[in-house]
């Protein structure tokens, strides 16, 4: 996508913006960001969000803490060779 960041059916149109991820939780995406989901709803620009990253959230795309309720492990590091 040009002037943007395509995660699966999510959608993020930035300008300056820094995506975190916290160890075993969520992405932390900080600065003024439109988010669009697959069917096009579009969420209120936040400046700061947590997006899930556990899958189990009731909140999806935005994470609701359930990673520590259900023991979510996550990659140590990102894989840059990796297909996904």
């Amino acid at each position: 996508m040009l002037g943007g960041l395509a995660f699966g059916a999510l959608v993020l149109r930035m300008a300056q913006v820094t995506i975190e991820t916290i160890r075993n939780g969520p992405y932390i995406v900080t600065g003024e960001v439109e988010l669009i989901d697959a069917a096009g709803t579009k969420f209120p620009v936040e400046k700061r969000m947590a997006l899930c990253r556990c899958g189990a959230s009731t909140e999806k795309p935005f994470c609701d803490g359930t990673h520590s309720k259900i023991g979510f492990q996550a990659a140590e590091k990102a894989v840059p060779e990796s297909k996904e």
